[in-house]
């Protein structure tokens, strides 16, 4: 069983990672440490290596989405991203886009599943060029959400105004 301890780093919400304070520079170390990143059912963050495990601080999301890709239209277009640390996933049912709401401000906050719990914060130009390319549809209940599709997953991100 791995020793457990808290460690000196943090994930910014930008995506810059930080240890004893001081950003890491070097992005292979970052793209490293990424390879043994864990969430666990509490939401907490780990470092988890055969012998050691380490708790660690996440601001918001461990990665950032700073560049996405379109391929095809309609239910069969497929939208990828590629994130800060140069993950590439694919939208769809293994990496689902969610939208979280400040409830104070309205501001929309949105994410993709890059793997097991662990999202990537969408970048708000990467954001606004999903809107620009999103379509309106109906919901269940007669109001209009915004959205769009990806490896035939349809993805809300938002209501209409008035709605």
């Amino acid at each position: 069983m791995p020793t457990e301890e808290s460690y000196d780093i943090r994930i910014a919400r930008d995506g810059t990672w930080f240890h004893n304070g001081d950003p890491i520079r070097r992005i292979e170390l970052a793209k490293l440490f990424s390879t043994v990143l864990r969430r666990d059912d509490d939401g907490d963050y780990w470092l988890v290596t055969p012998a050691e495990r380490g708790r660690i601080q996440v601001e918001d999301a461990p990665f950032v989405a700073v560049e996405m890709s379109v391929a095809g239209s309609g239910a069969d277009q497929v939208l990828s991203f590629r994130t800060n640390l140069d993950h590439w996933v694919e939208a769809g049912p293994d990496h689902p886009i969610r939208v979280a709401v400040d409830p104070e401000t309205g501001e929309p906050a949105p994410y993709i599943e890059i793997r097991s719990r662990l999202e990537a914060l969408i970048l708000r130009s990467v954001f606004y060029d999903m809107v620009e390319r999103s379509e309106t549809r109906p919901t269940e209940t007669g109001k209009s959400e915004v959205g769009l599709w990806s490896k035939k997953v349809f993805f809300a991100l938002g209501r209409l105004p008035g709605d």
